[in-house]
């Protein structure tokens, strides 16, 4: 083994708030660290299953919360770095320890003399004295235990632990194919002219990027997770466009970085995983355990919001249409019809015409420096009183990673934040927050968490300046991250951000308000070179284009949701081959209504990473939860909006618990009843009457813990 004053996982980290000490962490040390931690905890977990006294909270439950440490900080750095910074060494380790892990899961979960205790003190929690949070974390243990399969005979738990140790395989083949086909699909451009309209600091980022892959003289445009690429609205090269959608789609359809067979073999995997252990599909496994419960609640609420998006979004088609037919007249050209790589071009051309604006007059008042830290923490110091620090004196894991010391409206300190804002190769796509060190009054221990987005990094001494998108992003990411850091519960099992899936997005895309309430806006958005403010009019605009192009949003977003749900709504022998996947997403986006060709679904299946990772069946996850949300917004800003009391509120009878307490009586205890839909329709577009479609050109035929997604 080795020498335990060596590997810093063997101690808890001496810096500040046991921050992670980067500097001396090696890709060696991970492997003795999970072995030394393993062996740890399943030695502790012997005693504690066979221990001769009668099962207690403290000698039972008390203890499993204490268990785990070394696994625990080694893990949690594994996979965040994993994430945040992969190299050939962490795949490889990931690649030899996801299945040794699913079976070091399964040795917890399907011990029979553990799970007998657990049951003693579930079955006698009335009457052992356990104050409300000590009952709920015996009713979760045992819950859990039991979705594990505890329950089941030794032939069945021998069948389950194959399956497990498959999906971890499995998942990781999935997540390596998925990273290097989208960095093998980045879009190489001969010439500086096929880039007109993107500004020059984009432009010479796409040379950087070529240069770093060896092709001076050329640009570089790299794909995103989702199907829709940004540099699409701002190319005036149609081809171009068309070629850059084009490679974004056909990734893991086929060749070197295929995932269909993967994909097939784990849904396949999910949906006998679930009828062993009782369900009828994976779907409503999965959804037992969120404030959805069933999949029929899902396919309920998806199938009352699609029909009015999607007729929405034919509308907005018909506006775009509209304007190419009347651009290509003007011309003395022939028109052509609308395609998906067409979309956020001329969307951004009806927006300039509606509102008298477009993206690129944002971004020079949306440098990200400015945004972050006059705009996100300007908003989180008046809403609940913290104010922020960057100290350069702890390690960080890669040069532009920045970190900050938080404190609370006392003073004291609350949370250490580390922001990770900029893409890279080594990075996944997308944008989440994660945690370090999670808060526990039983350990002692206060947050360190991070956020991370994929912002293209500028050329040398160029500032970045961010669309619009991105900047509700940040706010949305720090929403996460406020969850983590405002934790104040007493047991690890429900710290922060340890909530039902879809309610764990909730409190983020509260957050996201703040991006445009005027007071906050007005105290970011300044221009990066003169300092002078966005002018009222501008903001104004801004405010008023709010729910435009919602039919394209909604619409592709719940192509993705109802997708998902696809999937993981059939039985074994309803899932098909490598061969029929396509076919089977495209017979579900027909049946769902959802298959109109200019509006792909937001995540297409073979890089769907949502449903391979943490969101199988969850998907859905960011509409739920935006039902709270919007009702929030208007519960807030009927009580005066941006206020210390309402954040106090906010923190003290929401995000403070994290999961301490059921998620939707957490609403209620906030918002004094049950949550209303009306605003979430109001806020989407979908409140009007559905107006006569027949009216509108027919469609021609042609992210151990997972991190909080963004």
């Amino acid at each position: 083994m080795q020498n335990q004053t060596a590997n810093p996982f063997f101690a808890d980290s001496t810096l500040p708030l046991h921050y992670p000490d980067f500097a001396k962490i090696q890709d060696t040390d991970f492997g003795p660290a999970f072995d030394q931690g393993m062996k740890e905890e399943l030695a502790e977990i012997e005693r504690i299953a066979n221990n001769k006294a009668k099962p207690t909270f403290d000698n039972t439950i008390l203890a499993m919360e204490k268990n785990g440490r070394t696994l625990t900080r080694a893990a949690t750095v594994f996979y965040n770095l994993f994430g945040a910074d992969k190299n050939d060494a962490r795949e490889k380790i990931d690649e030899k320890y996801s299945p040794i892990f699913a079976a070091h899961r399964d040795t917890i979960r399907l011990n029979p003399k553990l799970f007998a205790r657990i049951k003693s003190l579930y079955d006698r929690r009335a009457k052992l004295g356990l104050d409300a949070q000590q009952t709920r974390l015996v009713e979760r243990y045992y819950t859990d235990f039991v979705r594990a399969g505890a329950k089941l005979n030794d032939a069945d738990k021998t069948t389950l632990k194959d399956i497990n140790a498959q999906l971890a395989t499995l998942g990781t083949q999935f997540e390596k194919k998925l990273i290097d086909g989208r960095n093998a699909a980045a879009v190489v451009v001969d010439s500086r002219a096929e880039l007109d309209g993107l500004s020059d600091a984009q432009i010479d980022a796409a040379a950087d990027v070529a240069k770093t892959r060896g092709l001076d003289g050329k640009f570089v445009l790299t794909i995103l997770n989702t199907t829709g690429q940004p540099p699409a609205a701002q190319l005036t090269n149609r081809a171009l466009r068309e070629k850059l959608y084009r490679a974004s789609m056909a990734r893991g359809d086929g060749g070197e970085f295929d995932t269909t067979a993967i994909i097939s073999q784990v849904v396949k995997l999910r949906a006998q995983k679930a009828k062993l252990l009782g369900y009828a599909n994976w779907a409503a496994f999965v959804l037992e355990d969120e404030t959805a419960k069933t999949p029929q609640a899902v396919n309920d609420m998806l199938g009352k919001l699609a029909p009015p998006a999607v007729a929405n979004a034919r509308r907005e088609a018909a506006d775009l249409q509209a304007m190419i037919d009347k651009e290509q007249a003007a011309k003395g050209q022939p028109t052509f019809k609308l395609e998906p790589w067409d979309w956020s071009f001329y969307s951004e051309k009806v927006r300039k015409a509606k509102f008298a604006f477009d993206e690129n007059e944002l971004k020079p008042y949306l440098e990200l420096d400015n945004v972050q830290q006059n705009g996100v923490f300007y908003a989180a110091h008046e809403l609940y009183g913290l104010s922020f620090k960057e100290r350069k004196d702890l390690p960080v894991y890669e040069p532009d990673v920045r970190v900050f010391d938080v404190f609370d409206k006392d003073g004291k300190q609350l949370a250490i934040f580390i922001s990770d804002m900029y893409a890279r190769d080594s990075k996944q796509g997308g944008a989440w927050m994660n945690s370090y060190v999670d808060q526990s009054a039983l350990t002692g221990f206060l947050p360190v968490v991070a956020n991370h987005l994929n912002i293209t990094k500028p050329p040398a001494g160029q500032p970045t300046l961010l669309t619009w998108d991105e900047v509700t992003t940040m706010f949305h990411e720090f929403g996460h991250a406020l969850h983590g850091m405002f934790s104040n519960v007493e047991y690890p099992y429900f710290t922060g951000t340890n909530v039902p899936r879809d309610f764990v997005e909730y409190p983020s895309q509260v957050n996201e308000m703040w991006a445009d309430w005027p007071s906050v806006l007005a105290n970011y958005a300044k221009h990066h070179e003169t300092g002078k403010p966005m002018p009222k009019e501008l903001l104004d605009k801004v405010l008023a284009a709010g729910k435009f192009n919602q039919g394209f949003t909604t619409t592709e977003y719940l192509g993705a949701a109802l997708l998902d749900q696809k999937w993981h709504q059939i039985t074994p022998d309803q899932v098909p081959p490598a061969s029929g996947v396509m076919a089977f997403e495209a017979a579900a986006l027909k049946k769902d209504g959802v298959d109109f060709a200019a509006v792909p679904p937001r995540y297409k299946t073979p890089y769907f990473s949502h449903i391979m990772g943490g969101y199988s069946a969850g998907y859905y996850a960011y509409i739920w939860s935006e039902v709270l949300d919007a009702d929030t917004v208007e519960w807030i800003k009927k009580n005066g909006g941006l206020t210390r009391a309402n954040g106090d509120h906010f923190r003290d009878t929401l995000l403070s618990r994290g999961g301490s307490k059921d998620a939707l009586q957490l609403f209620q205890d906030f918002a004094g009843r049950k949550p209303e839909i009306g605003p979430l329709l109001k806020r989407r577009g979908l409140d009007a009457p559905a107006a006569d479609d027949s009216k509108q050109p027919a469609e021609a035929k042609p992210q151990e813990k997972a991190a909080t997604g963004g």
